[in-house]
């Protein structure tokens, strides 16, 4: 009688945990599937997001990595979200480097976009930048108007990022996918 109830409780227990082991597959699959994860380059994006030192402008010990949905095209994008993207083959004459970037999203299609000594105005109103540090701003002065179906970019360390100031706007299926959060370091890990 014991030893059966004994084997009964073992088999609950193997059947409790196998059911954890494969809740936790299935979760483990469909991250993978449903999310994208991405190393920070560069101090474009400092303070918001950390590059590693010594690169030049990082301000942690570790890059940040982030989490990207793959649902983009379900996505509607709006201003100040902070977005992956693949850039325009000009940014590669202009800065250099190309390929993926993560930027600030600050224009939006038909908006025009200005900046007078580092503070930023769409269509004739400051913007709203809470996360921007004094420090980071530059002096760039400019008007750049946002052609229908593309968007404009910036990093919130404008001193020390190529963005669309310099090479302009990004068409919409260039946009990869909002940053939902911080994956790592682990003391840096959550929302944005």
């Amino acid at each position: 009688m014991k030893r059966a109830a004994v084997t009964r409780g073992f088999r609950v227990v193997a059947g409790v945990l196998l059911f954890l082991v494969g809740t936790a597959g299935v979760i483990t699959q469909f991250g993978h599937f449903a999310m994208h994860l991405y190393r920070v380059p560069s101090s474009s994006m400092e303070p918001t997001l950390h590059c590693a030192r010594p690169g030049v402008g990082c301000e942690g010990d570790t890059a940040d990595w982030v989490l990207v949905p793959r649902f983009a095209p379900f996505w509607t994008p709006s201003r100040a979200d902070i977005v992956i993207f693949r850039t325009p083959p000009e940014t590669a004459v202009k800065c250099g480097e190309g390929g993926t970037f993560v930027k600030r999203l600050i224009g939006l299609p038909g908006d025009t976009v200005s900046e007078r000594d580092g503070y930023i105005s769409v269509n004739g109103r400051p913007l709203k930048e809470p996360y921007m540090k004094r420090s980071r701003r530059d002096t760039l002065s400019g008007t750049w108007h946002v052609p229908k179906g593309e968007y404009f970019f910036v990093g919130d360390n404008r001193a020390q990022s190529c963005a669309s100031r310099v090479w302009g706007s990004v068409p919409r299926h260039n946009l990869l996918g909002p940053v939902v959060a911080s994956w790592s370091p682990l003391s840096r890990k959550g929302p944005l």
